[in-house]
């Protein structure tokens, strides 16, 4: 008689099999992932959301759901929605949160309408992405702490894969007064006291902002030294920022941040007398890099360079950038004195590199210190910065009034900088520019190339003088095709007349690697004949 009795130990064996099975399966694809549809024109947030035809109306139901791994909200084209989008929940490495739009026609707007801090609020979340969306936030007057997007978290820990891309942030007027509840197209912040937070794998890229107050991008976290909790990750690339009057893009409290290939233009003079602002600029970061940008028309009523390294930052590498027609400089180099070294310890290590300038520092107003608009300015406690193969273009002052400086020291707080080097660039004036040094440390120049009047010129003992012979001098439009004119003609003194600096893998603005059989070119293009430049 064959027994019907169950084998219980194999029943257990293969069950246990099964269930690690169907762990595995969970983790590597969520089943619980859903696709949920938004459409203002045609749909009812007493719908399921799950269907084009059962679309959400508003963005109550967003707002209300905490969302899982793997699920999707995609808002209809040519759709408008009224509020902050706050959505909830966390995606799973793989498995991002994304919201998106469906259909045809112009990006989804979710429009803030001055009445909610923030058009879209991503707080204490991780994985997600944002794609193809607009975003306003316009109310009557400009109003503290008014922003486009904010990602913030609070007692979080580390917050990983935050993308935003393809966005369109418009119209947000927040304050225009700095620290004040300044407003910004996109801030994201890291706070708490219980659990340090930072973000790990922020992504900003392909975004339009426009004529928003006060800032475009920016961030910030656990900044002070002894506590310090950077971000990584950080890129930031590929934007347009237009019509913004104050801090263009700024990194604070990261590590490694690559801010490249942006552009920043036509900003307004809006900002009040006395307020500080400039392009793009790292502050309380390490290793950043910013590269392949263009900022140009800064207007601010205080410094208002293109570009500058900042406040308690080490090793920031500025290269491959174009700045020309703003107003306060090319660059500022700077950090406080007298401050507690255990929360600012200076400003250490900064490279200056293959850069094109042209037409910066036409100051016609009034600052702090009269019409102050060198160049170059360098302040505070900087050390060991090193500023080399780039080309300053100077074009002739419409005016006396106007600052002829190309370089001026300083001493903010007290200290001034200390072992500044400035090696292979061009200094190309079409009429009379200054230097004063002040009494910064070991200021050294060497095998740069002086054109114009330089008064008071630095002490250099392999200084070239002479004209360069750029293929187009004087250039000064927008476009990084515009640098290409600064480019050397046959006969140029600058021709491997400079000094070796970079040892391997360097390359010029064009790309060209630096020579390994003879000196680098004075300037930040290596020599190419006429015939390999047009076939190139």
């Amino acid at each position: 008689m064959t027994s019907s009795r169950i084998d219980v130990s194999s029943h257990r064996k293969y069950w246990h099999i099964f269930s690690r099975i169907l762990i595995f399966v969970c983790i590597v694809e969520p089943l619980s992932a859903s696709t949920y549809y938004m459409d203002s024109n045609d749909g009812n947030d007493v719908n399921t959301g799950l269907s084009p035809q059962q679309a959400w109306e508003s963005l109550q139901p967003v707002n209300q759901r905490e969302f899982q791994p793997g699920d999707k909200i995609l808002f209809k084209a040519g759709t408008r929605y009224a509020g902050r989008l706050k959505p909830q929940g966390c995606g799973s490495e793989g498995n991002p949160i994304i919201i998106d739009s469906y259909g045809q026609g112009s990006r989804p707007r979710i429009d803030g309408e001055g009445k909610v801090p923030e058009a879209m609020l991503l707080h204490n979340v991780e994985y997600w992405e944002v794609r193809n969306l607009e975003f306003t936030n316009l109310g009557e007057e400009h109003e503290r702490n008014r922003n486009g997007i904010v990602i913030s978290l609070r007692d979080f820990g580390t917050a990983h894969h935050i993308h935003l891309k393809n966005l369109f942030i418009h119209n947000v007027n927040g304050s225009l007064l700095k620290g004040r509840g300044e407003g910004h197209a996109i801030l994201w912040n890291c706070s708490g006291r219980d659990k340090k937070s930072c973000f790990d794998g922020l992504l900003i890229e392909g975004c339009h902002i426009r004529d928003c107050g006060r800032n475009g991008i920016k961030g910030g976290g656990l900044w002070s030294r002894r506590s310090w909790y950077p971000s990584k990750n950080v890129i930031i690339r590929n934007n347009l920022i237009e019509g913004v009057p104050g801090d263009g893009i700024v990194p604070i409290a990261c590590e490694g941040a690559v801010v490249e290939n942006n552009v920043m233009r036509d900003c307004p003079r809006l900002l009040p007398e006395g307020e500080a602002a400039a392009g793009i600029w790292p502050w309380s970061c390490d290793n950043t890099i910013i590269q392949f940008n263009e900022v140009s028309d800064h207007k601010a009523p205080w410094d208002g360079q293109g570009f500058d390294a900042d406040y308690n930052c080490r090793n920031t590498v500025i290269q491959y950038n174009y700045s020309h027609n703003n107003e306060g400089g090319f660059l500022l180099i700077c950090t406080p004195g007298g401050r507690d070294p255990n929360d600012n310890i200076g400003n250490i290590g900064t490279i200056i590199r293959y850069n094109i300038s042209v037409n910066d520092g036409l100051r016609r107003h009034p600052t702090r210190e009269g019409i102050f608009s060198p160049a170059f300015h360098i302040t505070g406690p900087c050390r060991d910065t090193q500023i080399y193969n780039n080309v300053i273009y100077v074009t002739r002052k419409p005016d006396d009034e106007i600052d002829n400086t190309l370089l001026k020291m300083d001493n903010w707080g007290g200290t001034w900088p200390e072992n500044t080097f400035f090696w292979n660039n061009i200094f190309y004036a079409e009429d009379t520019v200054k230097y004063d040094f002040g009494d910064a440390k070991n200021t050294v120049f060497e095998s740069n190339l002086y054109y114009g009047n330089h008064i008071s010129h630095p002490n250099d003992p392999n200084a070239v003088f002479g004209d360069p012979l750029f293929l187009k001098p004087g250039s000064k439009e927008p476009g990084m095709q515009t640098v290409l004119d600064y480019r050397l003609c046959n006969g140029s003194l600058c021709i491997a007349a400079g000094r070796i600096v970079w040892e391997k893998d360097g390359r010029d603005f064009a790309g060209l690697s630096l020579p390994v059989d003879r000196l680098p070119c004075i300037g930040a293009f290596e020599y190419v004949s006429a015939s390999k430049q047009n076939a190139r």
